[in-house]
């Protein structure tokens, strides 16, 4: 069982996205208000875990929550361990179905621009909203079986 540490929202497309303390994320869309929601039926919410951004942290990059234009920044759960298709149950409403693990970095990436590495083409993961609701740093990350 893994837990959110951050939710992380921007304004504007290839900006580094901000900590916000309560998101709402909404079916077949995405976290309501963010640049990046609505952009893809295929990634809707993006995860990044804690574990890779302190990676690069002790590699000497100056990364914080968000640096990745992560939507929810993770910890305690081996995001590209889980298979495409699998559900993730986060706090007491909201589920998850990955969709995509990592993603092709267009020439010119807005992050690497900024933090001189991109790790989200590798370590990023995508997901489609199953069902929506409040989100907040502390809530709960379920791995949910198959039935």
């Amino acid at each position: 069982m893994g837990k959110i540490v951050a939710v992380c929202w921007s304004e504007k497309k290839g900006t580094v996205k901000k900590p916000i303390a309560e998101g709402m994320v909404k079916v077949d869309f995405g976290l309501e208000g963010d640049a990046h929601a609505e952009c893809s039926a295929k990634r809707q919410v993006s995860l990044m875990s804690i574990e890779s951004i302190n990676r690069m942290r002790g590699l000497g990059y100056p990364v914080e929550v968000g640096s990745f234009a992560e939507n929810l920044t993770t910890e305690d759960i081996e995001l590209l361990t889980v298979p495409i298709g699998t559900e993730l149950c986060v706090g007491p409403d909201i589920v998850l179905q990955i969709s995509q693990i990592g993603k092709e970095c267009h020439s010119g990436c807005a992050i690497f621009k900024q933090v001189g590495k991109c790790i989200m083409p590798k370590e990023g993961v995508f997901t489609k909203v199953i069902r929506g609701g409040k989100v907040k740093a502390g809530d709960e990350i379920k791995i949910k079986k198959p039935e």
